[in-house]
């Protein structure tokens, strides 16, 4: 793979070329950035899937949902409507997206929707749903709405410095893109991060001259759906993990430090169950023994738990490191002070 990946360059620096292009005209103002008054926070990346935005975009409406009538507007990847949605009880996965409906399941005091035009869809959330604040989900390459505050997600294992572009690499435009950002988050960083780890990295980041900030997911100390476990008690279980993510592997690794005895079935992002693989997952549940769990992330169990009447789910959440904590909401706090 890695080996077509590199006869893939030539095709790598036309897609800089155009992607370079695109983003000078919007700078220029041929093309058209469409600003608001209402804050727009971006949540985003330059690498194409797993860095961690749904955790992040979870964090801000944790800090900011009891302060600000807070709104999140998302694509729906994969769902079959189109236009505007504004997700209700009564939506499934198939209809506004996953992570969508994940939202809205979780924070019942905010207001999420779905359009893939995102001038449309911000508008509508303020005009109509009194928005005071807006949450683009994955938007940093959607320059047709200007943020006002824009953060750049990066994982630490697989910084956009030490990428490439498409196809070659995993970079849906050029590094330069990061000096749109307002800060850099370094996500999925180990739980012992020491300095000089830390120092590598902002090393490699400094010529940004942005702000930077260390994360890690964090798992809940509870297992949740059909049963309700203890976190430490599923090594206990037998396992059949069912994952439909871009990048399984910290979830894996974190089982296997509990000791975990997990079978993977392993799916791409958002993908959508059919009825014959939706059987075999019952199948091979049904194959384990009697102390048996059927376990998948939360963004999964979205989409499957009306179809696995025994699935159960493990929440994550980002957390900061270093106690960085405090100074990252005190900048997101002072940015809305000055917008609302």
């Amino acid at each position: 793979m890695k080996v077509l990946r590199f006869f893939l360059f030539p095709f790598a620096i036309l897609y800089d070329f155009v992607t370079k292009i695109r983003n000078l005209f919007f700078d220029v103002g041929v093309f058209k950035e469409t600003s608001f008054k209402t804050p727009i926070i971006v949540v985003g990346n330059l690498s194409v899937g797993g860095t961690g935005k749904t955790p992040q975009i979870e964090y801000l409406i944790r800090l900011l949902q009891n302060r600000y009538k807070t709104a999140v507007l998302s694509r729906g990847y994969k769902r079959l409507t189109k236009g505007f949605v504004l997700v209700r009880d009564n939506h499934k996965a198939i209809d506004v997206g996953d992570e969508p409906l994940q939202y809205f399941k979780k924070f019942k005091a905010i207001s999420v929707a779905v359009d893939a035009n995102r001038v449309a869809g911000v508008a509508k959330l303020i005009n109509e749903q009194n928005a005071e604040v807006v949450l683009l989900d994955d938007a940093f390459q959607h320059r047709k709405v200007k943020g006002s505050f824009n953060i750049l997600l990066t994982k630490f294992n697989d910084l956009f410095v030490d990428d490439f572009l498409l196809p070659t690499g995993n970079l849906r435009e050029s590094k330069t893109g990061a000096n749109r950002a307002d800060v850099i988050l370094v996500t999925k960083c180990p739980n012992d991060l020491d300095q000089a780890s830390k120092a590598k990295v902002l090393k490699k980041l400094k010529k940004f001259d942005k702000e930077v900030f260390f994360t890690r997911i964090s798992y809940g100390n509870k297992v949740l759906g059909s049963k309700e476990i203890s976190t430490t008690d599923i090594a206990n279980y037998e396992v059949l993990l069912i994952t439909g993510i871009a990048n399984p592997k910290p979830f894996l690794e974190f089982l296997s430090n509990l000791n975990v005895n997990f079978k993977h079935l392993e799916f791409a992002d958002h993908h959508h169950f059919s009825e014959k693989e939706i059987n075999d997952i019952k199948t091979n549940f049904d194959g384990l023994t009697s102390n048996k769990l059927l376990l998948t992330t939360e963004k999964d169990y979205v989409r499957l738990h009306d179809k696995l009447s025994d699935l159960c789910y493990l929440p994550i959440e980002t957390l900061f490191l270093n106690d960085s904590k405090n100074k990252f909401d005190t900048l997101i706090n002072s940015h809305l002070k000055e917008k609302v």
